[in-house]
């Protein structure tokens, strides 16, 4: 039970509609950010799983390690497979994301992230970016037991979406 499913016959305010446009909230109660919300209005949660949150396409990310180096800094390792090619990347930074922006970068694949927001659902973790490649953009989801997982297949998704 939530706040907007406690009173029974209240029609709570809510700061974007109802809470049935957003898929996100209707699943986990949860706003989804506000031009994503927008863009997902309407939609049920498979639509909305396949639109933004696919992780099917030429880039797919295998293995992923991070080995702690001291003074904020980790080595991170990961597989990388475009189309059938499977590559090894590395890369030395502050944090996973840098690490597979860098990863990703060194492959040909360019991707920048324009807006990032997390929400932790307690043994899920779901992320959300609005991505630009090039010219493009486009809003993505990524899900996993960690926050780190969860941005990593959200990158993925994004590569994948906007064909970078």
């Amino acid at each position: 039970m939530n706040a907007f499913t406690s009173f029974s016959g209240f029609a709570p305010m809510f700061p974007f509609g109802t809470p049935d446009a957003d898929p996100f909230f209707a699943r986990y109660g949860r706003a989804l950010p506000r031009g994503l919300r927008e863009e997902a209005s309407g939609m049920s949660w498979t639509e909305f799983e396949s639109t933004y949150g696919a992780q099917h396409g030429p880039v797919r990310l295998g293995g992923w390690t991070a080995t702690t180096l001291g003074a904020g800094r980790s080595a991170f390792e990961a597989t990388i497979a475009i189309g059938g090619t499977i590559h090894t990347a590395s890369a030395t930074t502050c944090g996973p994301i840098a690490a597979m922006t860098a990863m990703l970068y060194d492959l040909g694949l360019n991707i920048e992230i324009l807006s990032f927001h997390r929400h932790d659902l307690g043994g899920m973790s779901a992320t959300f970016l609005l991505c630009r490649s090039g010219e493009r953009t486009a809003w993505v989801m990524g899900t996993g037991e960690t926050g780190t997982e969860s941005s990593l297949r959200a990158m993925i998704a994004g590569i994948n979406k906007l064909g970078a």
